[in-house]
């Protein structure tokens, strides 16, 4: 028999979005009768994967995205799937949907946005106060030379300014580059110099668990020098607590540049595929790659998954704990927004100044929806249910995940005690390259432990095997055998990388990297990745990226990065680094490496060991077995083929490090 831990109440389902969409296309849905409920949905489904054309025209027509142009097209893969178009001739903007038409119309009364600063201090704004703000950065841009097409930069705490940012950037058809606040300066300056950004905007600082820490610092040590680089617009979140130099010529303070422009400005209007956002994202070989995503893409895809997976109505109210910088940011923004939801964004720690800050915020602001990473729900779990406890949360109606696998304790404890379990577990899996999810559960369908349920609708998904076979019941690649229209546009600047990355294993379809499962009930589960990229507390980060560090130091002749488990983070980083001489082995030279790791990413990916080993193995090619020294260092003792190893001697040399 079947463990559910949440099956859907009949009113849950008739009030549905995805219920009167279904019923609208000629599926008979039976509230009253879950199991044919199940049938009829999983049947809906499927019809969304095996015809996404059909799927995205009526989608977007049910959500009401609204275009100056109507699109004569959904899709032409004439160039074959890699190289896909959508909505052909459409022309649109992601502000005229999530600014515009709510600040003039029924909606501009209504709040908008809710920011949290750490220190408690709150601020509100409607959808026309909104606006006011998103049109006076718009200007602000322009009048510092920004157009069409260029790139605009945020290395900003999460404040309301990003929102207005991020909005006000694709407004005025430029692309907005969105960079995590807790990036060290060389990982901002990689970002910055790759995507040629013409305007940075930053802060003197932010708050970190009652401390005030400079950003004006990094950025400058990013920015200097940068010919693309024309302005940095600092907005002063902490004040006079810090120093903040300005360079002059360059730097412009947000209350001089922006805060007295007009709050009239004009929206370009763009055609459907051109590029709107650009996050960057972390694989093995080293160097971050840019991610390019359309207007109607992101509205596409980002809207879907807010609408129907999450639900939203009209008086939710949706926080998704999260940073600009990762996916989820922007995510939260234009999905919430293309339907006129209110959203809360947050700077601060979700247990400071105590464990229960997530859910006393919850409970002021009557948030509806809450979603947040396996990683934060287990750091909040180590606090004890004393401070759960507290709260009943009563407005609570949805809960969602993503960024790693579950484990089943953390899980459950999500559900039930901050769920009460009465809300699912929207448990989502994608990522940066989609700016969506693959795996979404739908709300009107029952949910087992860990579960992600279901493909996304109009995600044409399926599980292979290493020889392209669909398999059922063990685990294979995650791949997606038809275009999504939020794909990528490649890799900025790299046709050949994007075509290796995502299209080079099976042909004619997206290779995703994830491991998963399909049981035979037709439910989803994540296992991680199928490459050697890290997930640490909930945030992608490539081996590469750190072993380049460490091979610049003097000391170092080669260096390897593993992820291993860890009960809070999910993913703990250690770092195996032969040196140029053995001499030069100490605990100084040691911590030297560990402060580099910490200097160059971020206290994020500060590694739990640093290890010296004599060798590392290699393929004949010259390629470090990272696969073989995890599997070593954690004990395993079946290895697996060792034949394309040049030197398995080196194994011992792992299982020696010190």
């Amino acid at each position: 028999m079947t463990e559910y831990v949440w099956q859907p109440e009949a009113s849950r389902i008739e009030a549905a979005n995805i219920t009167r969409f279904a019923r609208a296309h000629g599926v008979q849905i039976d509230a009253t009768d879950p199991t044919a409920t199940e049938m009829a949905m999983r049947g809906f489904v499927r019809r969304s994967q095996t015809d996404i054309e059909w799927f995205w025209d009526a989608a977007l027509r049910d959500m009401g995205i609204e275009w100056y142009r109507d699109y004569d097209r959904v899709l032409d893969t004439s160039r074959g799937n890699a190289w896909a178009d959508w909505f052909i001739g459409g022309q649109t903007n992601i502000a005229l949907n999530c600014v515009d038409r709510h600040a003039t119309g029924a909606r501009a009364s209504k709040t908008a946005l809710i920011a949290e600063t750490e220190d408690g201090s709150s601020r509100q704004f409607t959808f026309a106060e909104m606006g006011e703000e998103v049109g006076r950065v718009a200007n602000a841009l322009r009048s510092l030379g920004v157009e069409r097409g260029d790139t605009v930069a945020c290395y900003m705490p999460m404040v309301a300014e990003v929102v207005f940012v991020m909005l006000a950037t694709q407004k005025v058809g430029a692309i907005f580059v969105p960079i995590f606040s807790g990036y060290a300066a060389p990982a901002v300056r990689e970002r910055l110099e790759d995507a040629d950004v013409k305007v940075l905007f930053t802060a003197d600082g932010s708050m970190r668990r009652g401390k005030a820490f400079s950003i004006k610092e990094s950025a400058d040590a990013a920015a200097d020098g940068l010919p693309a680089l024309r302005h940095v617009v600092v907005y002063r979140r902490i004040g006079e607590t810090l120093p903040c130099p300005m360079t002059e010529g360059r730097d412009l303070y947000w209350s001089d540049v922006v805060s007295k422009q007009s709050a009239d400005a004009e929206t370009e209007r763009m055609n459907a595929l051109d590029p709107a956002l650009m996050i960057y994202t972390s694989g093995t070989t080293g160097k971050p790659k840019g991610t390019v995503h359309a207007h109607a893409g992101c509205l596409a895809q980002m809207g879907k998954e807010i609408y129907y997976n999450f639900d939203l109505q009209e008086s939710d109210v949706f926080w998704w704990f999260s940073d600009i910088g990762w996916m989820m940011g922007p995510w939260e923004i234009i999905g919430c927004f293309a339907h006129g939801g209110t959203i809360v964004v947050f700077e601060g720690a979700p247990n400071y100044p105590e464990p229960d800050r997530v859910w006393e915020m919850v409970e002021r602001y009557g948030v509806t929806h809450l979603g947040i990473s396996p990683t934060a729900v287990r750091l909040l779990m180590r606090s004890g249910d004393e401070w759960i406890d507290r709260h009943e949360m009563a407005t609570l109606r949805m809960l969602g995940s993503t960024g790693e696998p579950w484990d089943p304790d953390s899980y459950r404890w999500f559900f039930e005690k901050v769920g009460g379990r009465r809300c699912p577990i929207i448990n989502i899996s994608g990522g940066t390259d989609i700016v969506g999810c693959f795996l979404a559960p739908l709300p009107v369908l029952p949910l087992k432990a860990t579960t992600l349920q279901c493909p996304g609708l109009g995600m044409d998904i399926d599980v292979f095997d290493e020889d392209g076979n669909s398999v059922v019941d063990e685990v294979g690649y995650l791949v997606c055998k038809s275009p999504a229209p939020s794909m990528t546009r490649s890799l900025w600047k790299n046709d050949e990388k994007y075509l290796e990355t995502y299209w080079s294993k099976f042909d004619n379809v997206w290779n995703h990297g994830d491991w998963v499962k399909v049981d035979p009930d037709g439910d989803w589960f994540l296992f991680g990745r199928a490459d050697d990229t890290l997930k640490v507390a909930g945030r992608r980060v490539g081996p590469g990226e750190i072993e380049s560090v460490l091979i610049e130091h003097d000391a170092v002749s080669e260096a390897a990065t593993i992820g291993v488990p860890d009960d809070l983070k999910g993913t703990e980083v250690v770092c195996f680094v032969v040196l140029k001489d053995p001499q030069l082995e100490s605990e100084t030279l040691r911590g030297e490496l560990i402060d580099c790791v910490v200097n160059a990413l971020g206290k994020v990916d500060r590694p739990k060991a640093v290890l010296f080993a004599d060798d590392l193995p290699k393929t004949r090619s010259a390629k470090i077995l990272r696969r073989l020294i995890k599997r070593r260092y954690l004990g395993e003792t079946d290895l697996g083929d060792l034949s394309s190893v040049a030197n398995p001697d080196a194994l011992d040399s792992v299982a020696a490090a010190r």
